[in-house]
């Protein structure tokens, strides 16, 4: 018990940050949404998935190589310091080809050639942004998550002022949405820097090819996984914006990012979760703890995914101030997608529970073959039913796309590293979310009074229950 307290310690001071962070990224969303045209929304949005899908590559899984090897060795700098070297010559390589070839790039992931400046930026962010991965993981192997929250806080602040300072003072359009992005990740590395330069400083760089051999073989798996895990979130854009025109991406868009806030519960738990697993899977009692730890997580994640489907469309609609909404009135249209978008993040928490079979055993490259799946359950959803439901398919593919990689991985855990999950109170939590959704549901014909009512009675009553089912198997266990 000591150690789940210790675990959540971490993820409340990852949280702090995170949480911090993606509110204040998230205070732009109302912002576009009064500033940019549908379409300017939907060409960055896609500019977006496009940096988040060659990230991946750009790093090619020397992050979770780092924390594999840094943890097991004893020359630490020499695991920091390959991992950096490789990650700098790759991500040079790689900004220049996307700088020369950014024409073509910008026509295949449907912003167009009109937009190539777009992907020119999109270079430098990449680039800067695998600099800074290596150091940010050192510090969560490290556990200095206030250093980690510090950093990850001001590079967040920066990314803001620049935004607004840019687009609403200067008026300089969307390319300066990826000029604040610039000057936030330099503020990233300027922050990280002592941590970089003691590191490299240590000692005289000494090229180890067995090394770096064990590293990359750990890491490639991670990179068609990485990309197949994200064609899951982003995806969406380049075939909304073949499909149904920059418009309705905008559209899609601005409602999309409401999920952040399910994704703040599972970024805050999988920053502490990862080290911790690691940390402590040599314990005698690791696998209860793993277990318990779940049942937690469910508890949580379950009553965040009520709340926020329950809430946001109200909060949405509501005037602020009197003078704004938190998203502009010409962007309502997608509020029907945001309970989606909620599961499936929910989904990939339950996901990032599970990652814990194929990291212990070493067995990584199933996750690209789950991450696989992921991907060809939100490509074949969204190709079927968008040309019929227009944005509501793409919900559809998100949710179902986690959900497929969830249970895929679940399965291949307990079948390598089975862990003795609390599966009677996880049944009877899944009984008490499926049926507090129901009765809202069943309200639906009432007024509108009545139905916030009850949705705030009901989720003020869900973590009582939680907290029975979660007592019940601890006071067993005493």
């Amino acid at each position: 018990m000591a150690s789940i307290k210790q675990l959540g310690k971490e993820t409340l001071i990852y949280g702090t940050s995170t949480i911090l962070a993606r509110l204040l990224n998230f205070c732009l969303v109302p912002f576009y949404t009064y500033y940019l045209v549908q379409a300017q929304y939907g060409y960055i949005s896609t500019t977006f998935a496009a940096i988040a899908l060659l990230n991946v590559v750009f790093l090619f899984g020397m992050d979770q190589s780092f924390l594999r090897f840094a943890s097991e060795k004893d020359q630490k700098t020499d695991v920091f310091q390959h991992c950096f070297y490789m990650v700098l010559a790759n991500g040079a390589v790689l900004a220049l080809l996307l700088w020369l070839f950014a024409k073509p790039a910008a026509v295949l992931f449907g912003i167009g050639a009109q937009n190539t400046h777009l992907l020119h930026l999109a270079a430098v962010i990449l680039f800067l942004d695998v600099l800074n991965m290596i150091a940010f993981t050192k510090l969560r192997l490290e556990r200095r998550a206030w250093y980690f929250a510090g950093v990850r806080t001001a590079s967040i602040v920066v990314n803001v002022l620049g935004n607004i300072i840019f687009i609403a003072y200067l008026h300089k359009g969307i390319a300066s949405i990826l000029w604040a992005n610039i000057f936030a990740s330099l503020a990233s590395l300027l922050c990280l820097s002592p941590v970089i330069a003691r590191e490299l400083l240590a000692k005289r760089p000494q090229f180890n090819a067995r090394l770096s051999a064990q590293m990359l073989r750990f890491a490639w798996p991670f990179v068609p996984s990485g990309l197949a895990s994200l064609f899951v979130s982003v995806i969406d854009k380049p075939i909304l914006q073949h499909l149904v025109g920059p418009a309705q991406v905008g559209v899609y868009q601005a409602n999309f990012k409401i999920g952040v806030f399910m994704m703040l519960l599972v970024s805050m738990f999988d920053q502490a979760w990862r080290p911790f697993f690691l940390t402590h899977a040599k314990e005698p009692d690791a696998k209860e703890t793993f277990a318990r730890v779940f049942s937690y997580f469910f508890a949580l994640g379950s009553w965040f995914l009520l709340g926020l489907s329950f809430l946001m469309g109200p909060i949405i609609q509501s005037n602020i101030f009197g003078k704004f909404h938190l998203i502009g009135p010409a962007y309502w249209g997608g509020l029907h997608i945001i309970p989606l978008i909620l599961t499936g993040y929910f989904f990939y928490g339950l996901y990032i529970n599970f990652m814990v079979g194929p990291v212990l055993t070493k067995k990584t490259r199933v996750l690209m073959w789950i991450t696989l799946l992921g991907a060809a359950v939100s490509i074949t959803t969204n190709l079927t039913l968008v040309p019929f439901t227009g944005i509501l398919g793409a919900g559809w593919a998100v949710a179902l796309s986690y959900g497929a990689m969830a249970l895929a991985l679940f399965t291949f855990t307990q079948k390598n590293y089975p862990i003795p999950y609390e599966y009677k109170k996880i049944f009877l939590m899944i009984l008490v979310c499926a049926g507090t959704a129901s009765v809202v549901y069943a309200l639906r014909t009432q007024p509108v009074a009545v139905i916030l009512g009850a949705k705030i009675a009901l989720l003020t009553l869900y973590p009582a229950l939680m907290f029975l089912i979660l007592r019940a198997r601890a006071t067993h266990s005493n």
